[in-house]
């Protein structure tokens, strides 16, 4: 039985409602996938992974697969969605005719992923790869707290503050940003956790 959540998502009106039904079609063909609610939007799993998710963005609708980097791509139609993803890649689409005529592409893609999950595999992420701005070493080695904290964040999570910290163009905007994450990472807590 679909979770209400799920038919409600892809009822809604909006832009990518007819490209969205057509990649959630395609998923569910697949064998062994399971439809489920996370992140509050579908998620499409299997043997216990994260497989693929949908999504409706401003100019564009993709179907993303979480350990993208694994999956054998012939037609070159999987890229990262951005400079800083190492695992998930995506395919983009502007336009249901697109879905349509990559429509063989995309279940060959589909079952690769799901093979990837089936047999347990995994991204190997390097595990020293976060390189803290100096604004942010300064901080942490004025306090200890801060800096236990800070080293017990999975190095997914510290990885991600110390993109966004050192993004920041000005010195004080980066202390700001140290200054306004500081709970959060206190509290064990990456950036995007509730």
């Amino acid at each position: 039985m679909s979770d209400p959540r799920i038919e409600e998502f892809f009822a809604r009106e909006g832009r990518w409602r007819a490209e969205l039904s057509a990649l959630r079609g395609l998923l569910l063909e697949a064998e062994g996938i399971e439809e489920v609610w996370k992140w509050r939007q579908p998620c499409y799993c299997c043997a216990g992974g994260n497989t693929a998710m949908v999504a409706g963005l401003a100019d564009r609708c993709v179907l993303s697969f979480f350990k993208g980097v694994l999956v054998e791509d012939p037609e070159g139609l999987l890229v990262p969605p951005g400079p800083n993803s190492r695992s998930a890649r995506y395919v983009v689409f502007r336009r249901l005719d697109e879905i349509r005529a990559s429509e063989p592409a995309l279940r060959e893609l589909i079952a690769r992923a799901v093979e990837i999950d089936r047999a347990g595999r995994r991204v190997a992420f390097a595990q020293d790869d976060v390189e803290l701005c100096a604004e942010f070493e300064e901080a942490l080695a004025a306090d200890p707290d801060l800096s236990a904290a800070f080293e017990a964040l999975t190095p997914g999570r510290q990885r991600g503050y110390a993109i966004h910290v050192a993004g920041a163009k000005k010195p004080e905007t980066r202390f700001a940003r140290i200054a306004k994450h500081a709970p959060r990472i206190l509290a064990g807590k990456g950036m995007h956790d509730r």
